[in-house]
């Protein structure tokens, strides 16, 4: 993993940087970031780019999600940008207890990151959008929740809603939300944590309530293509004026990006489901997103 890290910085054929590294300083802290350009980005220079915020797992770098994820081959295909931020201490605030709103102000850092962005790089704003794997799943529901003006749609794997968040935004602003998760998840559990974190069932309909759209139409399909993988999936979404909330359920998926290849962190990370390319799912569903 180590000697793939020091790969991330490519250069393309015609010598323009597609991976970089940022900086900005947010309250009196150096915070980073990785911005991947699509190879689209340098010769379509008078078109705006959307942008996947992409947030790491908790006790991973930036670079680990970039080489995990593989967001960056969608990137290609999507023409889009995918920015991986950096959490403090290789972790997100996000705020499944009391004791940590006084933590770091990752909230903060992202609407700073998301200025520099547009003065930097050719951002459409009506189309930025965010992703994450566990902690950064969970952070990204609670930028969900406060930062809906920025934010158009959100799609997480591997976590829900922290339960301190519905009675500290009692109407969210509506915005597309997508969750991707195993049902044999050993690090996130799949019913749910008392006192923590809502089951997927439960945050999916908490999101469906919040957009006003429960009690639509469903849209159900259900997808095994490969038969030996150990795992099926269903895909639920329900939509209303232009937003969607889709809950993708992995039967036996474990706590894993779904296509990606396995990624040993000394933990019970389960089946890798093989039905679906999340990145793909993701882009899909994000995509019908504008503020």
């Amino acid at each position: 993993m180590k000697s793939l890290i020091s790969l991330i910085i490519v250069l393309s054929a015609s010598t323009n940087v597609i991976a970089q590294e940022q900086r900005l300083v947010h309250q009196d802290v150096k915070r980073k970031y990785i911005v991947y350009t699509p190879p689209a980005y340098a010769s379509l220079v008078q078109q705006q780019f959307p942008v996947i915020v992409n947030y790491h797992g908790g006790g991973m770098t930036n670079r680990e999600q970039m080489l995990y994820t593989q967001m960056n081959r969608m990137a290609d295909r999507g023409n889009f940008i995918v920015v991986y931020p950096q959490g403090i201490k290789q972790d997100w605030n996000v705020n499944l207890g009391k004791d940590e709103k006084d933590a770091s102000d990752d909230i903060g850092f992202t609407e700073a990151m998301l200025v520099k962005l547009g003065q930097d790089y050719r951002v459409d704003p009506r189309r930025v959008y965010a992703t994450g794997l566990s902690r950064g799943g969970f952070f990204s529901l609670r930028v969900a929740a406060e930062l809906p003006h920025l934010i158009a749609a959100v799609a997480v794997v591997g976590a829900t809603t922290p339960q301190t968040l519905p009675a500290q935004h009692s109407k969210p602003g509506k915005i597309g939300v997508m969750h991707i998760f195993g049902t044999a998840d050993q690090v996130v559990a799949f019913e749910g944590k008392k006192g923590g974190y809502f089951s997927a069932t439960d945050s999916h309909q908490y999101w469906l309530k919040n957009n006003g759209i429960d009690g639509g139409a469903i849209s159900e399909r259900s997808i095994d293509i490969d038969k030996r993988d150990g795992t099926e999936v269903t895909h639920l979404e329900q939509s209303r004026e232009g937003v969607s909330v889709a809950l993708v359920t992995i039967k036996n998926g474990g706590h894993t990006w779904p296509g990606a290849d396995a990624f040993n962190v000394g933990l019970p990370l389960g089946l890798t489901s093989r039905d679906i390319d999340a990145n793909a799912v993701i882009w899909e569903f994000l995509s019908k997103h504008r503020k």
